[in-house]
């Protein structure tokens, strides 16, 4: 018995270590723009948190001060609010919204920039109408930029009257920010919806930023895709009424999209490949939803759709360039 309650108030304290560590990240970063106030209050935090632990007895009292200074913490945090009136950059200035009327689906402000260079474009922010019975099914990109355990991930319809309407979930910056993986964990971007023809996401990505994407078909009905698709546009809509956090584990471009399937249906069962999402095709592949008449490997092979995407710059048919010999 006292073998395991040792065990217990070591894991109680291991859990507490990282509460005190989280909430002097927190602090410093999302605290007051004053640096060394921010400074100020995590080592407060961090030195008092620390103290109750080694110096209130018994150490269960100890647990249950510093317990409650992360709570304090964590409360703060959660009330920070999201905004959507800051300087953004260009690329994400403008807020999609969305009407349907019927089978008509009318979306503002769809992003169609012609590029030079991953920073050198024609901005053009389109209204754009669809026609939802003509909604064949769902598609979705990866795309790689380093390390092939993390891809970002890019849902897109297509309509059989050749429209395709590409939605990536992404952070939306300001002017003179850049994208960090630390700072995505804590309240520094507010999470934006691109929504976008795929050769403005797709061909960017490809051509000026130089990342490998592939593209996969995924089995899903016309009627689960129009679902799926209203429930993405349902939080666009949001989103431009009531801004809020991207999280780099709890709202990112991979957990989202299985927030809106969830919504719509039944979902396959959790895995560690969600968050190591350069996987997840290997893994959809194992449960048929994706195309199994091929080899993995050869699906994979075809799935690339790099080249033909650099090779159809500018295309009006890009769309249908980057679909040739897909499965």
């Amino acid at each position: 018995m006292r073998v395991g309650r040792i065990v217990l108030i070591a894991l109680c304290v291991l859990v507490a270590l990282l509460g005190i560590a989280w909430g002097t990240a927190a602090l410093w970063i999302d605290g007051p723009s004053t640096r060394w106030l921010a400074g100020l209050l995590a080592a407060l935090f961090a030195l008092g948190a620390i103290a109750a632990l080694l110096m209130v007895r018994p150490v269960g009292a100890g647990l249950l001060v510093a317990a409650a200074l992360i709570g304090t913490v964590a409360f703060w945090w959660s009330r920070i609010p999201a905004r959507n009136d800051r300087d953004w950059l260009p690329d994400v200035a403008q807020l999609p919204f969305a009407t349907i009327d019927g089978d008509r689906l009318t979306i503002r402000n769809v992003r169609n920039f012609d590029y030079r260079s991953e920073t050198d474009f024609t901005e053009h922010w389109d209204t754009r109408t669809y026609d939802l019975s003509h909604l064949r099914g769902a598609d979705i990109f990866f795309s790689f930029w380093g390390p092939t355990a993390i891809a970002h991930t890019i849902a897109s319809w297509e309509f059989d009257d050749g429209q395709h309407l590409a939605i990536s979930i992404e952070t939306r910056k300001e002017r003179g920010e850049t994208y960090s993986a630390v700072l995505g964990f804590f309240h520094q971007y507010e999470l934006y919806y691109v929504v976008a023809d795929e050769h403005d996401v797709i061909g960017v990505r490809t051509n000026h930023r130089g990342e490998e994407v592939f593209l996969y078909r995924v089995h899903t009905s016309p009627e689960r895709s129009r679902a799926l698709l209203i429930d993405y546009l349902e939080e666009v809509n949001r989103l431009a009424e009531h801004p809020r956090w991207y999280n780099a584990l709890t709202h990112n471009c991979t957990t989202t999209i299985r927030d809106h399937a969830r919504r719509v249906g039944p979902v396959k069962p959790w895995s560690w490949q969600i968050l190591a999402n350069g996987y997840l095709p290997e893994l959809w592949y194992e449960r048929g939803v994706l195309d199994t008449r091929l080899p993995f490997e050869e699906l994979k092979a075809r799935s690339d759709i790099t080249e033909r995407a650099k090779a159809a710059d500018g295309a009006a048919d890009f769309s249908a360039r980057i679909r040739e010999g897909l499965p």
